[in-house]
C-alpha cells in the first residue's frame, strides 16, 4: 500500500515586489501552518520521504511543519518539477518515486494539489485551500500503478479556527 500526503503551501504575502517563486508566507500563512501541524500529527508518523517545491512559500510551509512534527530534515528533497500549477509534472514525479517509499509527503501549489486530489482520490474537492492537507491511500505496491485511491482525510485551516 502507498500513502500520499498532499500539502498546499500556506497563505503567501503579496506585500513584496518579488518574483512569484520568491513570495514569502504572510502572517496568516505562518499561523495556519502551525495550526495544521497540530491537526495532522497522527497522520505523519512513519513518513519515508518529504518533497517540496523550491518556491519560498512552499518550502517555508514545509519547514514549519517538519519542525513542528519533529520530522528529520534529511528526509526532505527539494524538487524543481514540483513548482507546477497544472499537476502534470507533480503527477509524473509521484509516479516515478522510489518503490521502497511507502508513505510520502509532498508540498506544492494549486491547481496541482486539487487536480491530483481529484484525479486519484475518492472524494471530489472544489479546491484544496492554502495550507490544506489531503491524505490519499492506494492499494498498490508500485507508485507507477496509481490510478485511483481513497481520500482518507482532508484537513483545512478554516475547519480548525
Amino acid at each position: 500500500m502507498k500513502e500520499l500526503i498532499l500539502v498546499r503551501h500556506a497563505k503567501s504575502s503579496w506585500e513584496y515586489d518579488v518574483k512569484d517563486a520568491d513570495r514569502p508566507l504572510g502572517e496568516r500563512g505562518i499561523s495556519d501552518a502551525h495550526l495544521i501541524s497540530e491537526a495532522i500529527q497522527k497522520d505523519v508518523t512513519g513518513v519515508h520521504a518529504i518533497f517540496s517545491s523550491p518556491a519560498n512559500r512552499a518550502l517555508h510551509t514545509c519547514m514549519i511543519l517538519m519542525r513542528q512534527l519533529n520530522l528529520p530534515m534529511d528526509s526532505l528533497q527539494v524538487e524543481k518539477e514540483l513548482y507546477d500549477f497544472s499537476g502534470g509534472a507533480v503527477s509524473a514525479h509521484i509516479k516515478n518515486l522510489d518503490e521502497s517509499l511507502e508513505k510520502v509527503m509532498l508540498f506544492g501549489h494549486n491547481n496541482a494539489m486539487t487536480h491530483i486530489a481529484n484525479k486519484w482520490g475518492s472524494k471530489y474537492l472544489d479546491n484544496v485551500p492554502t495550507c490544506g492537507v489531503v491524505v490519499l491511500n492506494f492499494p498498490v505496491e508500485s507508485w507507477k500503478e496509481i490510478s485511483y485511491g481513497t481520500t482518507e482525510k482532508t484537513v483545512f485551516p478554516k475547519h480548525l479556527r
